[in-house]
Order: C-alpha cells, then sequence, then structure tokens
C-alpha cells in the first residue's frame, strides 16, 4: 500500500499533507462483521474538504471520516478515490478501509477558527459516514456535537441503520440549526439489492430508518438512487420503490439515475457481464457518451417518478437547501428539468 500521496513526506511536508506516515495504524478484528476487512487508522491534518468549483454538487463543504466503504455498492463513484492509494477500485474499495480516527477533535478545532464562517457541511456524500465500521469507532457522535455546539448547518446521506443510534444528538443540532437528512433506496427489488449492495442494510430497514425518524420529529427525505437502466427502471418497479417510500413517511424523494465513473465504470461492467451478460452491449450504448445516461433517460425517469410521487402524495427535495427538523411544510410538487447530481 502506498501513502504518498496522502502522507506527510519529511522533505516536502506542509499543508498538502493529510496525515503523517508514521501515524498509520493497520488493524483487522476476528468478529464476524468485520472479517476480511482491514483497517488503516490515520490522525488526518484535515477534515474540512472544499468541493471543486466544477462539481455538480449544491454545497461546498464535506466531511469524510473514512475512505473505502464496507457496504460493497457495486456502483459507487468514491471508488477511483482508492487508486490514490495504490489500492484496487473493486475488491479494495470494499475491503480496506481508512479510518480518520481524530476526525471529531479536528473538525472541533477547525469550527473554531475565525476563518470558518458556519457555511453548510454534507456528510455521506463520498462513502457512507454510517458504514458498519462506525459501530466501532464511533466518529459520528463527536462530529454531530462538535457542529451542534457552534450551531453549524450540516446534512447527511446515508444508508446505515445505525444513524438511530445518535437520534438524540440530531434532535439537539435540530434544536438549534437547520439540518438535513436523507436516507439512499434506490430500489425495493430484494435480489437486486442483495447484488448490487451486498453490504447495505436492507432496502425495507432503510425505509424503518426514515420511519423511525419521522415518528421522532426529524423529517427525512430519499434519495431514491440509482434508478438501474434495465433492471430497477420498469414502471412497475418504479412505483412498488415510490409507494414503499411514501408509506414510510419520507419528506421527499428526489431520483437520480446511474452514473458510471471510471473506477466504478469497470467494476459494475464486470459485475454486469457475470450477472446480466445480455445487458452489456446496451449498457455501452446507453453510456456511449461518457459516466451519465443520456439526458432523455434521466428526463423520462424523473418524470415517472415525479407523477408516481404526485400520486402517493409527496414531492421533489428542494435541492442544496438545508431544513429545519422538523420541517413546517412540505414543498409544493414541481416538474423541473432534472439535473444529475453526483451524489451516490
Amino acid at each position: 500500500m502506498r501513502w504518498d500521496n496522502l502522507a506527510e513526506n519529511p522533505t516536502t511536508a506542509g499543508d498538502t499533507a493529510l496525515f503523517g506516515a508514521s501515524a498509520v495504524t493497520t488493524r483487522t478484528f476476528d468478529t464476524p462483521e468485520f472479517r476480511g476487512i482491514t483497517f488503516h487508522e490515520v490522525r488526518a491534518r484535515s477534515i474540512l474538504n472544499r468541493v471543486p468549483g466544477a462539481s455538480r454538487m449544491p454545497f461546498e463543504w464535506t466531511v469524510n471520516p473514512y475512505r473505502g466503504c464496507s457496504h460493497a455498492c457495486v456502483y459507487c463513484f468514491a471508488r477511483k478515490t482508492h487508486s490514490y492509494l495504490d489500492l484496487d477500485t473493486g475488491l479494495g474499495f470494499d475491503s480496506q478501509i481508512v479510518v480518520k480516527i481524530n476526525a471529531p477533535e479536528l473538525l472541533r478545532r477547525q469550527l473554531a477558527s475565525r476563518r470558518w464562517q458556519g457555511a453548510h457541511i454534507a456528510m455521506g456524500t463520498n462513502v457512507d459516514c454510517y458504514q458498519r465500521a462506525e459501530g466501532r469507532y464511533r466518529l459520528m457522535p463527536g462530529i454531530i456535537a462538535a457542529l451542534r455546539d457552534r450551531a453549524n448547518p450540516f446534512s447527511i446521506l446515508t444508508k446505515g441503520t445505525l444513524i438511530l443510534r445518535d437520534l438524540e444528538l440530531l434532535r439537539q443540532a435540530a434544536e438549534v440549526t437547520e439540518i438535513g437528512i436523507s436516507v439512499s433506496v434506490g430500489f425495493t427489488d430484494p435480489d437486486l439489492w442483495r447484488t448490487v449492495e451486498p453490504g447495505t442494510p436492507s432496502p425495507e430497514r432503510r425505509l424503518d430508518v426514515v420511519r423511525t425518524l419521522t415518528e421522532h420529529g426529524i423529517g427525512c427525505g430519499v434519495l431514491m438512487a440509482p434508478v438501474i437502466p434495465f433492471l430497477g427502471d420498469h414502471r412497475d418497479q418504479l412505483r412498488a420503490t415510490v409507494r414503499a417510500i411514501a408509506a414510510s413517511g419520507a419528506t421527499s424523494v428526489t431520483p437520480l439515475v446511474l452514473h458510471l465513473r471510471p473506477g466504478a465504470r469497470e467494476w459494475f461492467m464486470a459485475w454486469l457481464a457475470q450477472h446480466h451478460p445480455h445487458l452489456v452491449r446496451r449498457y455501452e450504448r446507453l453510456y456511449a457518451e461518457g459516466a451519465y445516461a443520456p439526458k432523455w433517460y434521466q428526463r423520462r425517469i424523473t418524470r415517472h417518478v415525479h407523477e408516481l410521487a404526485a400520486e402517493f402524495g409527496i414531492g421533489p427535495a428542494d435541492r442544496g437547501v438545508p431544513r429545519r427538523i422538523p420541517v413546517a411544510q412540505e414543498p409544493e410538487l414541481s416538474t423541473p428539468e432534472p439535473t444529475q447530481l453526483t451524489l451516490l
């Protein structure tokens, strides 16, 4: 494993280094939930990440306490980031997890800086901050507490049920600042889930998270992502998913079509060739122009989901705007031209 791109070099050390090479501790745990996973514990030099100006993200700052993700979603766009460590973007991304063990204390210090202006901070937009590792390392309680104590607005996107552990902290934060919680559920088909998201809680358990948060006065939206072409995009599949999302009490549903960046594209296409070889040529044609499905396809999926959302009484999320919890009123349904965001 090579840490050169991230670790401090004694001849070039400076603000660009993310952690000191001598601070890396590698661990494995012989427990069922962590079997086959290696953790690389590091002491980060910075935890606030500025999103590049050219990004399609509707926010400017992120916090990512982990690199790599045991959710093992075959389509995860963040796979490419593991190549910076000379780790493969397939099994290496799923099983070699970098843990920034000082993330809470570091965030608290950076939020206290006079240079920090209190901008919205998004979490879970690279890898899931509530993946299995969080059950052991417990970084998120300290991170949420730091944001709460500074009344700093933030949002969390997750597939993890572990977020319910921090329910009281989220309630406290919602009393003093704007927060937004979204759960990712792209489909409810159990067979599709088992093959493309093997390390995640089931869609039903994720919707239980939405239901629990809602019952405790914390408005929760659903990012219906990814909608997977030819496997999860049939009208009946979309209807079943939106119906389940509505039944969970979600405040909104926002569909996003699968996109395939380098790193994720190769891993997903290898999976597709193994499980659905008859679809390989169709995918090559659909994604011939790059990482994103054609606009006409995105618009069709978005229109169908918006129609179903109207039928079941929920609407699209107000993208990029954090919510005060609980939500005073839901946004009116609109059907704007979709913009493909790069959240998943």
